[in-house]
């Protein structure tokens, strides 16, 4: 499943799997919901102090925007290293910086 950078895809180990992730404007509005934030003002300041349940909507909803079929698949039961999760993160914005 390669990324298409064009696109703003990125691949990043999550939960002992190569995934795809994507910050698209639908990616955006699921994290803004998520985190009830206002707009992209507020979810950047909320992006600076990410619970751990905060980190888990934000790469599901980055994994959505790579193709993920539903949260459900997205995450599933697996058990995801915080770290990892960071990372895929982290990896995701700074392809659209």
């Amino acid at each position: 499943m390669p990324a298409n950078g064009v696109r703003g895809e990125v691949t990043a180990m999550v939960a002992g799997a190569e995934r795809r992730l994507c910050l698209t404007l639908g990616a955006l509005a699921e994290m803004e919901t998520e985190l009830g934030c206002d707009g992209l003002a507020g979810l950047a300041e909320r992006m600076r102090t990410l619970s751990a349940r905060d980190l888990a909507a934000v790469l599901a909803a980055l994994l959505g925007g790579g193709g993920e079929a539903d949260l459900a698949a997205r995450l599933g039961e697996a058990a995801v290293d915080p770290r990892e999760a960071a990372e895929a993160v982290a990896k995701a914005f700074a392809a659209v910086a």
